[in-house]
């Protein structure tokens, strides 16, 4: 179905009370593509395009192995990074740099990561899209404290109380004593990762309660890829020519500093200022921490794993010049994994939190060419996202895409057996983001799903809401009650609803018990308020 079909039927269930039950507010019928967000201008003269090679993040090799599980650690840490040329950035970071290094890491081998707060604020850890146990999910009250420093004399260290703050919207905010604190430690804390799950492009990045967005914006955040043995089986781009790509935006002050509209600069106080409660867009594009860096491939087909790492900036990700005869972009994976089959696009809308694995044929453009990856829901320079320099030479390339890709389980609607709806929208009393009307408290739970159950979750929008689940992949149903959309394909563990939009989603509980949660994945939405836990029991 091509996009302009898809868009149609979406525009004509809405216009005809399709949505029924969803109850949407009339107002929310006019948004249109409406995109979130507002555009944060640096204070200084961002560089040109293209002058920067692409930086691949390290991999990272374990500190140690035994016969059942890979065993690494991660120190948080303040690092001056040089993300613009010549000039210094100070950066909070997973092992000093930005993106943190990547764990490659074998389905059904358990890995087991030791994170240690060097950095000045809590942190929480959270592997996105992980099949995860509860107490190492990355639960956002589950807080790692700071180590604390100093001897005998020294300052008292805050307690997990004292770091405590409710989010903007959140009732009671300001009263740390009436929040639960959650499974708190001390300067480190163990996450461990069973690895029950099949090959997918993860990532981790910090999910404290109330400072996700600011967390992120200034560096933790990085990649965790997932390997096995039905994947190893394909003839896919491998090596130099798989390439993961995290995609962000960022502003930076006249001396180098990230810029960030908070409304406590030192980030006691959660919450952005009013004019950017819909999300914060930058003004400088970044691939690997990279300012709209270029790399010299081979004509031959590269794997780009691509990620949106962004706190709000929707992406339209396309190849300027497209080669002849269009189908630029072969999708062979999302969320959770491989899909069943290919799908080819001209371009990919990717919003935050969503990965896409594609596939580019560089043999198809003209040796010696250069090709730009355009962003075409930027505006301005936010247009331009990276460069390709195609070479002369002629490579060998044995990989292809095969027109089947993996044994793809398809979950059974009739076997659900239960349906739950939730509506993602702004309060009109606090100005906090809802879901169901209800901004988010700790331990309050909106559902619980039985362990080993399968579920028809609805969710529906006022305005553009990129919605996160943790624990489990799902199956998206259907869009407007028609059919899913283009890029919904596979195992998704996060869905782009666009504003006035209803998804279906079908969900299966699977392995562990424990407190989940559910939330827009705009960073500045979720950190006022549009979040909810769900207890797998």
């Amino acid at each position: 179905m091509n996009r302009r079909r898809f868009l149609g039927i979406g525009a004509a269930a809405v216009g005809a009370g399709a949505l029924g039950a969803f109850a949407l507010p009339a107002a929310a019928r006019l948004l249109g593509e409406g995109r979130p967000g507002l555009l944060l201008t640096s204070g200084l003269q961002p560089p040109e395009a293209f002058q920067v090679p692409l930086p691949v993040p390290p991999v990272l090799r374990p500190l140690r192995s035994d016969a059942g599980t890979d065993h690494y650690e991660i120190v948080q840490r303040v690092a001056r990074l040089e993300i613009l040329p010549g000039v210094k950035t100070e950066a909070w970071t997973y092992g000093g740099s930005w993106p943190g290094p990547t764990l490659a890491v074998r389905s059904g081998r358990p890995t087991v990561v030791r994170h240690r707060n060097e950095l000045p604020v809590p942190s929480v850890v959270h592997l996105h899209g992980g099949h995860t146990p509860a107490e190492s999910d990355g639960y956002p009250t589950d807080l790692i404290l700071p180590v604390r420093s100093g001897g005998a004399g020294a300052d008292r260290a805050p307690t997990g109380t004292e770091w405590m703050r409710g989010m903007a919207g959140m009732p009671g905010m300001d009263d740390a004593a009436d929040l639960p604190l959650g499974r708190t430690t001390d300067g480190d804390r163990t996450y461990t990762y069973p690895g029950r799950q099949r090959a997918a492009t993860l990532w981790y990045h910090d999910h404290r309660m109330g400072f996700t967005g600011p967390g992120i914006w200034r560096g933790l955040s990085g990649f965790h890829l997932v390997h096995d043995e039905e994947e190893d089986a394909l003839p896919l781009p491998r090596g130099d020519r798989d390439l993961p790509l995290m995609l962000s935006d960022r502003a930076f002050e006249e001396d180098g500093s990230f810029r960030y509209p908070a409304v406590d600069p030192d980030l006691g106080v959660p919450g952005v200022t009013g004019d950017y409660v819909n999300g914060v867009l930058g003004d400088v594009i970044l691939v690997n921490g990279a300012p709209w860096p270029r790399l010299a491939v081979d004509r031959a087909r590269y794997r780009l794993r691509l990620l949106n790492a962004s706190n709000a900036r929707l992406y339209r990700l396309e190849l300027d010049p497209q080669p002849s005869g269009g189908d630029a972009l072969v999708q062979i994976g999302g969320d959770g994994g491989l899909l069943e089959a290919p799908v080819a696009h001209d371009a990919v809308e990717i919003a935050p939190a969503e990965r896409f694995d594609v596939v580019v044929d560089f043999s198809r453009f003209e040796p010696g060419s250069s090709v730009r990856l355009m962003n075409r829901f930027g505006s301005g320079r936010t247009t331009e996202v990276m460069l390709f320099d195609v070479s002369s030479r002629t490579v060998t390339d044995d990989s292809t895409v095969p027109e089947r890709l993996s044994a793809f389980e398809r979950l059974d609607r009739s076997a659900a057996v239960a349906t739950r709806t939730f509506g993602f929208r702004r309060s009109r009393n606090s100005g906090g983001w809802t879901i169901n009307q209800q901004p988010y408290q700790p331990g309050r739970v909106l559902a619980r799903p039985a362990l080993g159950t399968t579920e028809v979750w609805r969710f529906f929008t006022d305005v553009h809401h990129p919605v996160h689940l943790h624990l489990d992949h799902f199956q998206v149903l259907s869009r407007n009650r028609a059919e899913p959309g283009p890029y919904d394909a596979g195992w998704k563990d996060t869905v782009d609803l666009r504003p006035a939009e209803a998804v279906e989603v079908l969900v299966r509980f699977t392995d562990y018990p424990g407190a989940y949660m559910l939330h827009c994945h705009n960073l500045e939405h979720e950190d006022m308020a549009m979040m909810a836990d769900f207890v797998v029991e």
